[in-house]
């Protein structure tokens, strides 16, 4: 694959994956939508684009997903939704990055990894970070909602780990999106009575799902072969900035000390760690 093509599909991926932070909080923060609806929708729209893109380009037929992958990932849809009915767009991608990255590391430490001096640094640097963004104070974001992205998170990493060796990775998607559909279903009759189906709200729950979840899944799965392993984790450190950069010029989000001393230290460490970490 050209260079400039790998170039060119990461980007976009990762402008796709700053896009769901985005969309969802531009829907809960500037429509009447509720959160089980925009679930449910996002959750539709990426198992039809997966399922398209597994039908025209998978070059496996390997991996199917599974419920248990399925349920970890409406847990992860869910909790965001939810999340980002308070968060900010740029504190929602950072706490949800740093759990992320915790949870794998904290995997691969409980299957006995060892960590060198700059990786128990980094680590350190980055646990910081999330402890200093979280400690209470006037620019602190609402506790709840921060518990919540952070459930994202080990969500989103128990699902990933679980993804490794599952067969192609568009079809394994695929199969987990159309999977948690039933679990985003009863969601949605569990929280009938709150239900508020905003037109407007709809279609960025749609976009969520078709365009930076589906469509963004699928691009990223298409670069990633090209990528070392360890430029495929440095380079999602720029998804909580590019979100941080949209919120500010689409949200008129405000970009506080606090969250910027706690993004240079987790998204610095966590580098750090990668950096010295065998792939």
């Amino acid at each position: 694959m050209p260079r400039i093509r790998i170039i060119t599909l990461t980007v976009i991926a990762m402008v796709a994956f700053a896009g769901n932070s985005l969309l969802c909080r531009a829907a809960l923060r500037h429509t009447s939508i509720d959160s089980a609806s925009f679930t449910i929708v996002r959750i539709v729209a990426g198992a039809a684009v997966l399922w398209l893109a597994a039908r025209l380009h998978s070059s496996s037929l390997a991996g199917k997903g599974n419920w248990l992958s399925a349920l970890a990932l409406f847990a992860y849809a869910a909790c965001f939704s939810f999340a980002y009915v308070s968060l900010p767009a740029a504190t929602g991608a950072l706490l949800l990055f740093g759990a992320v990255q915790a949870t794998m590391i904290g995997h691969g430490l409980w299957k006995g990894e060892r960590l060198g001096l700059l990786q128990g640094i980094g680590m350190a640097l980055a646990l910081g970070g999330l402890i200093l963004l979280l400690l209470p104070g006037l620019s602190a974001p609402p506790l709840a909602s921060s518990l919540l992205m952070l459930g994202a998170g080990i969500a989103w990493g128990i699902y990933s780990l679980r993804g490794k060796g599952a067969g192609d990775p568009t079809r394994v998607t695929a199969g987990n999106f159309l999977r948690a559909v039933p679990f985003a279903a009863t969601l949605s009759l569990f929280m009938l009575n709150d239900t508020n189906l905003d037109e407007t709200g709809l279609w960025y729950a749609a976009a969520s799902g078709a365009l930076a979840s589906g469509a963004g899944y699928a691009i990223w799965y298409a670069a990633l072969p090209a990528l070392r392993a360890t430029t495929a984790a440095i380079v999602q450190l720029s998804v909580p900035v590019i979100a941080a950069l949209g919120g500010i010029m689409f949200l008129n989000e405000s970009m506080t000390l606090r969250l910027v001393i706690a993004s240079a230290a987790v998204l610095g460490g966590i580098a750090l760690f990668l950096s010295r970490r065998r792939l």
